[in-house]
């Protein structure tokens, strides 16, 4: 088995021999929910500025859309995750020909 790399060499890898993804998993979708938190929060303060109604109004729809985004993030992160997965189940083993997979 080939040794990992670190971050900043599989960062680095022009060849993208190393795959880095499943590595900064984690750190990806606590950033996008992070993102939709702070993105919400925005959205909610806006509309209080302008009333308190369409504030409270927006405070609803915002908690409906951070749970649709939390949603769509773990989803589309999952798919990612399991295409590598599939991916490195698929890539031959080292020393292995072509024949010998048949």
């Amino acid at each position: 088995m080939t040794e990992s790399k670190g971050f900043w060499e599989s960062l680095m890898d022009f060849s993208f021999r190393e795959v880095l993804t499943p590595r900064i998993a984690k750190f990806l979708y606590a950033l996008h929910l992070l993102l939709g938190l702070v993105v919400g929060i925005g959205w909610v303060l806006t509309a209080f500025r302008t009333s308190n109604s369409q504030g409270i109004l927006d405070l609803i729809l915002a908690i409906a859309g951070l749970f649709l985004w939390v949603l769509y993030c773990r989803v589309a992160l999952e798919f990612v995750l399991a295409v590598f997965r599939i991916a490195e189940a698929a890539a031959p083993m080292p020393g292995e020909t072509s024949q010998e997979r048949r």
